[in-house]
């Protein structure tokens, strides 16, 4: 096992229900020897999790090949899945061997194997239901005996019906199929991913200690989105790590292309507080400024929170059972909250 793979399995940290669900599932399936699907968005580390499915298998110490086929055009594909022979193209001037023949015996990892074309999920195909193949310009057969785990963020079965992926194909890799969770799903990891990130960051840096995240930056981590997942997580904390010179992280630039020189749009408002101007009204009644006060309190938490009821809960101090009867009171005041619709996460149950 390389360095590299070394690390990229140790970096597999969380505690979550839906991380140690995932790894279950994965370390389950990993001595089977069959085709494995890994699904998951942009981000969530869908290559670690095959390289930790190939190192818990059978075939931990034969070969782990990969090949990102998002990478590739179409035409360089083939050859560089089943290599090719002396004067198959211009510029061949001798026999070559794909990631096929390098995988022998171990395992071909292909990561965003939706974007491979159809004339060559069709040599795939013959692969997985005969172990053999023709290199490109060639006509002998080469057999190899290969596992594949295929990765992407792509609805599958939506190109199957489309006819963009081979029907059989599909069926013939989705022995098992595993779902990544999102960061945003993972409640809890957020510091332990922070704390491992930062530390690793600290020791690139010769740094005796990684400096500690301040209570508002941890909670300005775990609200948000993480569109990017994993990997937008690590760039945060490792900006966040290399840029400070003392031991406390307080400020986090999500943005790293945001402009220090960007002038404040016309849209923009100045909050209704800071406008000396403007005349107090008559003064609410006690209910109703209750009444207001949990309304705003309810949108601003799941604004933050984007929407998810159980971090908005967490937010203020409340049980998801104390949030759910405030939703349902200011519910007809909470659905139009920035052209969003609140998903509830609990359906209403008949009386």
């Amino acid at each position: 096992m390389t360095d590299e793979n070394t690390n990229q399995i140790r970096e597999a940290v969380g505690r979550s229900d839906a991380f140690v669900a995932f790894q279950q599932q994965l370390s389950k399936v990993a001595p089977v020897e069959r085709p494995v699907l890994i699904i998951g968005e942009r981000g969530t580390g869908k290559e670690l999790a095959a390289t930790r499915l190939h190192f818990l298998s059978r075939r931990w110490n034969a070969p782990f090949i990969t090949l990102n086929c998002a990478a590739l055009t179409p035409s360089l594909i083939s050859t560089e899945l089943f290599g090719h022979e002396a004067g198959a193209y211009t510029g061949a001037q001798g026999r070559r061997a794909g990631r096929f023949e390098a995988a022998h015996r171990g395992t071909l990892f292909l990561d965003e194997i939706g974007n491979i074309p159809i004339e060559v999920q069709e040599k795939i195909l013959r692969v997985v239901e005969y172990g053999s193949f023709e290199r490109v310009g060639g006509s002998q057969s080469v057999n190899v005996d290969v596992r594949i785990i295929g990765a992407t963020h792509q609805d599958l079965r939506a190109l199957s019906s489309s006819g963009s992926f081979m029907s059989d194909l599909l069926d013939r890799l989705s022995f098992d199929v595993l779902f990544l969770p999102p960061l945003r799903e993972r409640f809890g990891d957020i510091e332990l991913l922070v704390a491992h990130f930062a530390t690793y960051m600290a020791s690139e840096l010769d740094r005796s200690r990684a400096p500690v995240f301040a209570q508002e930056a941890l909670d300005l981590l775990r609200t948000h989105p993480w569109p990017g997942n994993i990997r937008e997580l690590k760039n945060v904390v490792e900006r966040a790590v290399y840029r400070t010179d003392g031991d406390l992280i307080t400020e986090i630039e999500f943005d790293p292309f945001r402009s220090p020189y960007m002038q404040p749009s016309a849209n923009e408002r100045i909050p209704a507080e800071m406008d000396r101007d403007d005349e107090p009204g008559p003064p609410d009644s006690l209910p109703e400024a209750i009444r207001q006060l949990e309304i705003s309190r309810l949108k601003e938490a799941l604004s933050r929170a984007h929407f998810n009821q159980k971090r908005a809960a967490d937010l203020l101090g409340l049980s998801y059972h104390q949030f759910r009867g405030l939703y349902r009171k200011h519910r007809q005041n909470l659905l139009k909250i920035q052209d969003h619709a609140v998903v509830d996460t609990e359906r209403e149950k008949p009386r």
